[in-house]
This record gives structure tokens, C-alpha cells and sequence, in this order.
């Protein structure tokens, strides 16, 4: 077997990777950010200590997903950048914010703590909306219409929503106390949106796409497939009575919300990319299609054969120096 066949499919699966782990990990950061009360300085104060190691990094994973997209699958690049330039903008536009006001908040200390605060939490929102939206906009193949476009909006509140809750999860993990029992009670009402999200793309999947509903509704597919769904509900299910119980005795699987969220996060990821692979584009343009050179892709995977154990080598590293309950965050 000749692997460079199958580069154009495994650069495609590393894509995927990148963007499922961007998702799990600037999930619960960016849902951090949407979640920061203004009502308490001190909370505010300790979420922010909860990220504060990670969250840059985090969005190494995007750079990398957007990098192969445009390397490996220029044609591609140009198809969804053209489609989606505009939420594409918007997206940096919170990121930036995001950035700046992360930074002015925590390492300068001056009396618009709060206004950076604010800054932090509508950023986090730009970036959390676009996201889904732009989502949307994919998974209906960048139809136009009203309907294309009200189901990019309701993506955009539902993956928001999402963020939401896995941030709350990572909350309950990360802190103590009353922090600790509002971030079960946001979590929980934003888990009732989120799975609202998943159930509402699962069912305009195949509505939408013949090739989609042939994958999940034939036989015997349709019997292979239907412990996915049934374990999302389940997971939604634990979780939310897990969270009514917050705090436990002892502190006791304060890490089960978030593992079973990024599992959540994990099967609707994995259910999209049965849905769709191996298109880049659904429906428009397949890995193959749109791959660069052979020669090119090769030289491309030498590169990447080295970037990626080191972005997972330092990704784990930093979670292992960090693990465990979150402290006051300094900078000297």
C-alpha cells in the first residue's frame, strides 16, 4: 500500500483532530469568559486564575486546524474563507479583544479592572457566536435562505451555549466554595441549550442532505449508530444530576462534569465527520479534490510530524504542572 494515496485522507483527519481539540479546550476558556459574573469582583478574579496558564495556548490548536486547511487544501481555503470572510473577521475581532483585555487585566493593575472584565466577557461572546454560526454555515454546505441562515443563528446560540457549559464543568472542577455551586447552576441551564444544539443538527442533517440520511437511516447503519445519540443523553442526563449536587462531600468526581462534556463534545464532533468525511467542504469538495500536490502534502507531513508531538507534548506537560484546584493568579 502506498501511503501517499492516502495523505489528502490523513491530513483531512488531522485537521479534524485539531479542531476537536480546539473545541474541547478553547471551549471551556471561551465559556469561561462568557460565564464571568459582574456582580463579584472576587469570582471574576478567581475564573480568570483558573485559565490564566492555559488559555493562550489553547488557540494554538486553530492556528494549526486553519495552517493545514490552508497548506494541504488550498482550494478549500478559498471556498470556505470566501463563504464565511465576514464571520471569519469578526472571529479574529473577539479573539484580539479577548487577548488585549486579558492582559490588561490581569498583569496591569489599574483602577479599569472592570472594563477589561467587560472587554473579556463580549469578546468571548463574538468569538463563541461566530463560531457556531460559521458551524452552521458549514454543515448546510453554505446554502442561502432564510432557513440556511436562521439555522446558522440558532448554531451560533446553541455552540455558545455549549461553551457555556463546558466552562461551567471546568469551573466545578477547578474552584471551591460559592463559585464553585454558581458554576454547577450555569452550567447546568446552558447543558438544556446545548443539547438543544445537538438534537437540532442531528435532525437537519439528514433533512437537508440525501448523502446524510442514506449514512445514518439505512441498514444497518441506522442499529450501529444509534448508541451515539443514546450516550449523549445519558452523559446530558448524569451530568446535569451531578451538578444539582454540587458541592459533594470531599469534593468527590468534581471532575466528572467536564470529562463527560468533552465526551459530549468528542461524539458530536465524531458524528460529524461520519456525516461528512471525506469531504472538506460538505457536498462540494472532497479531501482528494481539493489537496494540494502530492509532492507538496509530503513535505508538508514532514512538518507537521514534528509540530504535532510538540504541541501535544506541551499541552499535556502544562495541564500536568497545573492539574488540581486553581489559585490566585500573579504576575511578578
Amino acid at each position: 500500500m502506498n501511503i501517499s494515496n492516502w495523505l489528502p485522507e490523513i491530513f483531512l483527519v488531522l485537521m479534524g483532530l485539531a479542531v476537536l481539540i480546539y473545541a474541547v479546550l478553547d471551549g471551556y476558556d471561551l465559556g469561561v469568559g462568557l460565564l464571568l459574573p459582574m456582580d463579584s469582583e472576587l469570582h471574576r478574579s478567581q475564573m480568570i486564575a483558573s485559565i490564566g496558564p492555559f488559555w493562550d495556548a489553547n488557540e494554538t490548536w486553530l492556528v494549526l486546524a486553519v495552517g493545514i486547511l490552508l497548506i494541504a487544501f488550498p482550494q478549500a481555503h478559498s471556498l470556505v474563507l470566501r463563504e464565511l470572510y465576514l464571520p471569519a473577521a469578526f472571529l479574529l475581532i473577539g479573539l484580539i479583544l479577548r487577548g488585549v483585555s486579558f492582559d490588561f487585566r490581569a498583569k496591569a493593575v489599574t483602577g479599569h479592572r472592570r472594563l477589561w472584565d467587560y472587554a473579556f466577557k463580549v469578546g468571548s461572546l463574538i468569538a463563541s457566536l461566530t463560531l457556531g454560526y460559521m458551524l452552521g454555515r458549514y454543515v448546510l454546505a453554505f446554502q442561502t435562505g432564510w432557513v440556511a441562515q436562521g439555522f446558522a443563528v440558532l448554531s451560533g446560540i446553541c455552540v455558545t451555549a455549549a461553551f457555556a457549559y463546558i466552562g461551567g464543568a471546568w469551573l466545578v472542577m477547578k474552584t471551591e466554595g460559592d463559585l464553585q455551586r454558581r458554576a454547577a447552576d450555569w452550567s447546568r441551564r446552558a447543558g438544556w441549550f446545548a443539547a438543544l444544539g445537538i438534537a437540532a443538527i442531528s435532525i437537519m442533517n439528514p433533512l437537508v442532505s440525501a448523502d446524510v440520511a442514506e449514512r445514518w437511516l439505512s441498514m444497518p447503519a441506522v442499529f450501529l449508530l444509534i448508541p451515539i445519540p443514546l450516550i449523549c443523553i445519558t452523559l446530558v442526563v448524569l451530568v446535569d444530576q451531578y451538578l444539582k449536587q454540587v458541592p459533594t462531600r470531599d469534593d468527590v468526581g468534581c471532575w466528572f462534569p467536564f470529562v463527560a462534556v468533552a465526551l459530549l463534545f468528542v461524539l458530536s464532533f465524531l458524528g460529524l465527520a461520519y456525516s461528512f468525511f471525506p469531504y472538506v467542504v460538505p457536498g462540494q469538495l472532497t479531501a482528494v479534490e481539493a489537496a494540494s500536490a502530492t509532492a507538496s502534502l509530503q513535505f508538508i507531513g514532514v512538518g507537521v510530524a514534528i509540530v504535532l508531538p510538540l504541541i501535544l507534548a506541551y499541552t499535556v506537560f502544562a495541564y500536568r504542572v497545573f492539574w488540581g484546584k486553581s489559585t490566585e493568579l500573579k504576575y511578578y
